[in-house]
């Protein structure tokens, strides 16, 4: 189905946002990649460069951007804990007046505006799985508290634009996603164990392995996210998008060790500071809505997202040794 209409991603060059990207051309619309490239690579879009309805704009959201545009996705922020922890005050910045800017924006333009929320809004939950009517268990002044606080913060300024301002506002919760093209060094529990086995090294477990989590796969994700942008004005959420699916990290571990044919042992390292016990989403609300619910199970998720990481490192390898060659 072709459209005329031009849709805003920003973070749009990272791990979820070039697959957002990608599936939105493949829907016919124009689309505009805004990205500092801080964790987002110029890699993940490389292949839509030369789509004439594709476009890649470096800018900081914390600064105003001045464009014409129907729709935004508003993804950026940098969403793994090394990342947002490696500079906590741009992360809270990027989150609080990356959302005053993008909603000025669709306020200027009349877009509709989604915002890329996140499960860590519950924090270390006390009810299990978490609903939407769950207001969270949050350390307002933690290690983690830049990007928790900084999320909830984002969400509380696009209810309040769209009681001060009557604006179509959609917010989803995303809960653990993972695919092709997250980052290998991200600190993310899929690609460390991921890279770990494809390289034979000690898998890293945090805790005794009990602690829970639940994976969505990318193509997932994506698909609920349009599904939303593409409910009625009044459907504002927030809304979980997550898989149900519940396994313990070291499930995780011993799948990814069997998948990649891994020699690779289990070690066990202290928890961080406020790492949630456990993580599983209710999606009641977005299949009710909008019928929305994953389909990729884990195993098969798994196995796509093996086989990218085995053809990176493979291209890192050969990259780092073709010096070598050449010297010879």
């Amino acid at each position: 189905m072709l459209t005329e209409l031009r849709v805003l991603v920003t973070g749009g060059a990272g791990f979820v946002g070039s697959h957002l990207c990608e599936r939105l051309l493949q829907e016919g619309y124009e689309v505009l990649c805004v990205d500092n490239l801080y964790t987002g690579t110029r890699h993940n879009v490389h292949h839509l460069l030369s789509n004439p309805r594709f476009e890649l704009l470096r800018h900081d959201v914390c600064f105003p951007l001045y464009v014409e545009v129907d729709e935004i996705y508003n993804l950026a922020c940098p969403a793994s804990p090394i990342h947002y922890q490696l500079d906590p005050v741009q992360t809270t910045k990027t989150s609080v007046n990356g959302a005053i800017n993008m909603l000025g924006l669709a306020k200027r333009v009349r877009a509709k505006i989604l915002q890329a929320s996140t499960s860590e809004v519950y924090g270390d939950p006390s009810v299990h799985p978490q609903a939407e009517d769950y207001w969270g268990n949050v350390n307002p002044i933690g290690p983690r508290s830049c990007y928790d606080e900084g999320k909830r913060c984002a969400e509380t300024l696009f209810f309040d634009y769209h009681r001060q301002h009557e604006m179509p506002v959609k917010v989803a919760r995303i809960f653990n996603t993972y695919g092709p093209r997250m980052h290998p060094n991200d600190g993310r529990v899929v690609s460390n164990f991921v890279v770990q086995a494809l390289q034979n090294r000690d898998i890293t477990v945090y805790g005794d392995g009990s602690h829970t989590r639940s994976f969505c796969y990318v193509d997932d994700l994506v698909d609920g996210l349009m599904r939303l942008m593409g409910t009625p004005d009044e459907v504002t959420g927030p809304v979980n998008l997550g898989n149900p699916g519940e396994f313990t990290i070291r499930e995780l571990a011993d799948e990814v060790i069997e998948l990649t044919g891994s020699s690779s042992r289990v070690i066990h390292l202290p928890l961080p500071a406020d790492d949630p016990r456990q993580r599983r989403p209710d999606i009641s609300k977005a299949n009710e809505l909008f019928g929305w619910k994953p389909t990729v199970a884990l195993r098969e998720g798994l196995s796509k997202t093996i086989t990218y990481f085995e053809r990176l490192l493979r291209d890192q390898l050969v990259t780092a040794v073709r010096p070598l060659l050449h010297q010879s």
